[in-house]
Formats: structure tokens, C-alpha cells, sequence
């Protein structure tokens, strides 16, 4: 083979692999790399990405959620650079204006979710291994509906994502929750992309009485003893009956896999045990 052609198959190959130096501004790309066995390629990290735990101990941390190290990233000389939803917008409208390549994605649902790793599979090459792991992931989703199409008592849940302002949760979990077998009380709101669009009223979760409570306060415990003392609380069936939980947010407020491969369970068994406890 002549250097010339050498050349030429050398480029369609590197081409058909798609990006070699990729920097994950959120930790859900960061994950599903990982499991798509393409973990080289990531070259630079967000602060708040927890999983793998490997991920967190060896790759260089560039950014947080709304504010990012312009210089530290051109220096890893990325070739892409992932960012998500409205909230990176500055920080993607910068980047590209340094002239690097930005794929901003915004999945808000579960079905998002699964196109939005495919599309992932595919630029790097590894479509069929991506839709091998979504279809296991589909096959998990339809096991907790049919699992939950088995009763007919289906808890009222409030999930709150933060306290001050209290704030309902975003779609994918709201989705979840239906999933498994409880009514997001506030399902509505969780179709808002923006966070303003979901605070809710103290009155507002008074008059939806919930009967389950999960807390996931972004980067921080839930507070029990505060929620208890909300003005009004004490009447709600939740506090009656105990029914008051945290899931750590790194487990289900990723727009990813972390969700589907534990945050749905752990939801599931929540809203099983509410069950058992009701039917008993």
C-alpha cells in the first residue's frame, strides 16, 4: 500500500471512530462511556461526576454545573466537548466561541434519555453495543410497569428536589415514579425545562396530600427535621405514617444511567414498601 492511500484509509478509520479527545461537562456522558468501554477517550471531567469512582480519581476535573475552566479545557485540546441543557448555555457559547466543538444535549425524559446515549454510541463508534445496553434497559423498565400494572392502590409522591424554594422534580423522575407504581402529585410541573417552572407552594403540596415523601436535595442531605415542622405538615399523610425518604441525587438526578440502573429501583422499593405497609 502506497503512503498516499495509507493515508486515506488511516483518516476513514479515524473517522469512523468519531471523537478521540472528549471533555464531559456532566456526569451522565461520563458514565455511559464508561460503559461503553470508550473511557479513553475522556480527557477531562466535571467536578460533581461520582461514577465510575475511577472516573473521579483519574481524570483531570474542568468545570462544575454552571461554571467551567475555559483554559484548562483548551489545553486538553479536546476535539468534543459535551455539555447539558439551557443552564451550560454560557458556558458552551464560550467555548465555541474558542473555537471548539460543543454537542449540547437537553433529555428531560426517559425516552430522551435512551436516544441521547444512543446518539452518544454512535459518534463514538459503538452503536450496536449502545442499543444492545438501552434494550436491556427497556426490557428492566417494562419489568417494574408490569410490576406495577399487578396493583391497583398507587401511593400519591411528592419528590422534592430542593427545599428553599421547594421545588417538585423533573420529568424523567416524575416518569419513573409512574413507572414503578406511584402518582407524582406534581406531574404537571414536571414537565417545565426550567427550574422556575417547578417550585411548588407550601398550600400546593397541602391541598395534593401526599402520601409519600422522597427528598434529593442537589448536593446536600435532605434535612428531616425541617420538612417535619413546615407549617401545616403535620396533618399530611406522609408525616402521619412515616413515610419520609431521601434518594442521593447522584443515583437519580443524572439524566443518564445512573437512573435506570439504580434510581429506578430504588424508588421501586420504596413505592413497594409503602404498599406492603398499606395493604398490611
Amino acid at each position: 500500500m502506497n503512503s498516499a492511500l495509507r493515508s486515506e484509509v488511516s483518516e476513514v478509520v479515524s473517522f469512523k471512530r468519531g471523537p478521540e479527545r472528549i471533555v464531559c461537562l456532566t456526569e451522565e456522558t461520563v458514565e455511559w462511556l464508561y460503559l461503553l468501554g470508550e473511557q479513553e477517550r475522556i480527557v477531562g471531567i466535571s467536578g460533581f461526576a461520582m461514577r465510575p469512582p475511577e472516573a473521579r480519581r483519574d481524570k483531570p476535573k474542568v468545570s462544575l454545573f454552571t461554571d467551567a475552566k475555559i483554559d484548562a479545557i483548551k489545553e486538553l485540546k479536546p476535539d468534543l466537548v459535551i455539555a447539558f441543557s439551557d443552564i451550560q448555555a454560557n458556558i458552551a457559547r464560550d467555548l465555541i466561541s474558542e473555537g471548539l466543538n460543543v454537542w449540547c444535549t437537553n433529555q428531560r425524559s426517559v425516552p430522551e434519555i435512551l436516544e441521547t446515549l444512543l446518539q452518544l454510541a454512535s459518534m463514538v463508534g459503538c452503536r450496536s453495543k449502545g442499543i444492545e445496553l438501552l434494550e436491556t434497559w427497556e426490557v428492566k423498565l417494562g419489568k417494574w410497569r408490569e410490576n406495577a400494572a399487578q396493583h391497583a392502590v398507587r401511593p400519591r409522591v411528592y419528590f422534592e428536589e430542593w427545599p428553599d424554594p421547594m421545588m417538585t422534580t423533573i420529568r424523567w423522575v416524575s416518569e419513573l415514579i409512574e413507572i414503578v407504581g406511584g402518582d407524582d402529585i406534581f406531574r404537571e410541573q414536571s414537565f417545565s425545562s426550567l427550574a422556575k417552572g417547578r417550585i411548588v407552594s407550601n398550600q400546593d403540596i397541602l391541598d395534593a396530600q401526599p402520601e409519600l415523601y422522597i427528598g434529593s436535595w442537589c448536593g446536600k442531605k435532605v434535612k428531616f427535621q425541617d420538612v417535619k415542622v413546615r407549617h401545616g405538615w403535620h396533618e399530611l399523610p406522609c408525616i402521619k405514617d412515616g413515610q419520609l425518604f431521601e434518594i442521593n441525587s447522584t443515583i437519580i438526578l443524572q439524566p443518564g444511567p445512573a437512573a435506570i440502573l439504580d434510581g429506578v429501583d430504588v424508588l421501586g422499593r420504596l413505592v413497594g414498601a409503602w404498599r406492603d405497609q398499606k395493604c398490611a
